[in-house]
């Protein structure tokens, strides 16, 4: 049965609830759509925003933790001076004084597998005072290459990389339950949504039963005037007028009530509100069958449900978080590598008889720092060493005591998510239920409605040629409001049992083309 004409009812509705036709058709009414009220909430709902923020903390915690694998570029520049009393014979003068200054320069990176390879190359001057020096100034560098791997503990490519595989597992579980709040809230809009809806409906059709009371109580007031009816008769009448009129009063309050909740999903701005009078549902309500297999079911929902998405990555932290924490059993044992490549120069300082200890200096032959330099990075003279290094913990009670914790977190994790898989099989029979109890609903209630309009058009037949009575007919009127009231809430129960059941399956976003990465990406 069509309750509301799109065009004409609309304008009723509005009408009614302003109370004043003239004031109605002059104030603005929101029409929308159920997908305009979900886009809606989606972007201002405030538990929305709320959420959306974890995904961009947990990402946050992934760029800090890969920030181990960037380079490390390091500088240092030193310089001193020192003076110190002479504590040979062979010096001439009471002290001496040297002057030393350096520069270096490094890069670290950590590797796969744990390890970790530094390069660095120095530079340094010593200019001293001393006496007998062949070479002064003197300067000096080295190129040198030092690399480190764990052989035991801390060897391995993810357990090198734990804080990264951890912060991505986290990410993953933020952006499972920033999905999960976006399904709960797009099965919410659509309860508000449905529920405006049946307020409306149920408010045009309490108004067309007090129209038909109303109706009745003129035709019992004429008739009592001509004689053919006693006055009994429009005391009842007027009687189920206001009782009609008490049953608008109530549903023009849940009208109200309704469209409030919805406003508050949609989180709409006050200026908004004084805007528009009212927020009018375009969409109908759909009474399409629809039957999905037990089995299809539990398969749709073990693939999309992001509660149970959530629980399978804290399983895979966890089993990870158990392997880390055995490695952390086994003793240090490092291979240490280094390969350097030292350079040396300075001015040459030339002694009478090539003999420093004369003291007399005949010249000098400069030697630039820039050529120790050169004699570094040309590996004039190579150097390597290879060792390893082995430490073996007396007392491991702390590394014995977060395994037996990590265990025991795997070993609940496990329940855990054999409970949630319980709770989701118990979601989707009830919700699989629901849709096919209100389906039959419908169905009854669409008959038990086209009975009421049946006997309530042969009761009145009946009263036009006085074999019934006006209480009768009253009866039966509201009989028939009462039908198509509880019809149009067996429609909407099969609605919202519908949205249900796609929460259940976790399709509620897939379904609407609505994809994650529109909620995570912000400016």
């Amino acid at each position: 049965m069509k309750r509301r004409i799109i065009s004409l009812g609309l304008i009723l509705i509005a009408l009614a609830l302003t109370g004043n036709g003239l004031q109605a058709q002059e104030e603005k009414v929101l029409r929308l759509t159920l997908e305009e009220c979900i886009v809606r909430t989606m972007k201002n709902n405030l538990s929305v925003a709320i959420q959306e923020l974890s995904p961009e903390l947990a990402a946050a915690s992934l760029s800090r933790a890969k920030e181990k694998y960037y380079p490390t570029l390091s500088f240092n520049f030193n310089q001193r001076e020192t003076n110190a009393a002479s504590y040979s014979w062979l010096e001439s003068a009471e002290s001496t004084q040297t002057k030393y200054n350096s520069v270096a320069g490094s890069i670290s990176q950590s590797i796969p597998f744990g390890g970790s390879l530094n390069i660095s190359l120095d530079s340094y001057k010593n200019d001293t005072t001393q006496s007998f020096q062949t070479i002064n100034p003197r300067y000096g560098s080295t190129l040198r290459f030092d690399f480190t791997q764990p052989l035991l503990q801390n060897f391995g490519y993810n357990i090198s990389r734990k804080e990264i595989i951890i912060a991505r597992n986290s990410l993953e579980v933020s952006q499972a339950q920033l999905e999960k709040t976006l399904m709960d809230m797009v099965y919410s809009v659509e309860q508000a949504y449905w529920a405006l809806a049946y307020a409306i409906d149920n408010l045009e059709v309490r108004r067309q039963s007090l129209k038909l009371a109303q109706e009745l109580l003129e035709k019992n007031k004429r008739s009592v005037e001509i004689g053919t009816l006693a006055p009994i008769e429009v005391l009842s009448a007027q009687s189920e007028v206001a009782t009609r009129e008490a049953d608008i009063i109530q549903a023009e309050l849940a009208v109200k009530n309704a469209e409030d909740q919805l406003k508050t999903l949609m989180n709409m701005s006050q200026e908004e509100e004084k805007q528009y009078a009212a927020i009018i549902p375009v969409d109908q309500p759909r009474f399409e069958q629809k039957a999905i297999p037990l089995e299809e079911a539990l398969s749709i929902a073990l693939a999309n449900r992001p509660d149970l998405r959530s629980i399978q990555v804290e399983l895979r932290t966890q089993q990870f978080n158990l392997s880390v924490a055995k490695n952390q059993l086994l003793p240090q044992l490092n291979l240490n590598a280094s390969y350097w490549s030292p350079g040396i120069s300075g001015d040459r300082i030339l002694y009478e008889n090539n003999n420093p200890l004369t003291g007399v200096i005949v010249g000098t032959i400069p030697g630039p720092r820039s050529d120790s330099i050169k004699d570094a990075l040309d590996f004039k003279y190579k150097n390597w060493s290879i060792g390893l290094s082995l430490s073996i913990p007396l007392s491991n009670v702390v590394s014995r005591a977060t395994y037996a914790q990590a265990k025991i977190n795997l070993e609940q994790t496990l329940l855990n998510l054999k409970r949630q898989e319980q709770q989701a099989l118990l979601e989707i029979k009830t919700a699989l239920r629901d849709v096919e109890a209100n389906l039959k609903r419908v169905q009854a209630y669409r008959v038990a409605r086209e009975l009421q309009e049946q006997k309530l058009a042969a009761e009145e037949e009946k009263l036009k040629v006085g074999q019934s009575t006006n209480y009768t007919v009253l009866m039966f009127q509201r009989d028939l409001a009462n039908a198509r009231v509880t019809e149009l809430k067996s429609i909407i129960d099969y609605n919202i049992s519908l949205a249900n059941l796609e929460r259940a399956l976790g399709l509620s976003l897939k379904n609407r083309n609505m994809k994650l990465v529109d909620f995570t990406l912000r400016d």
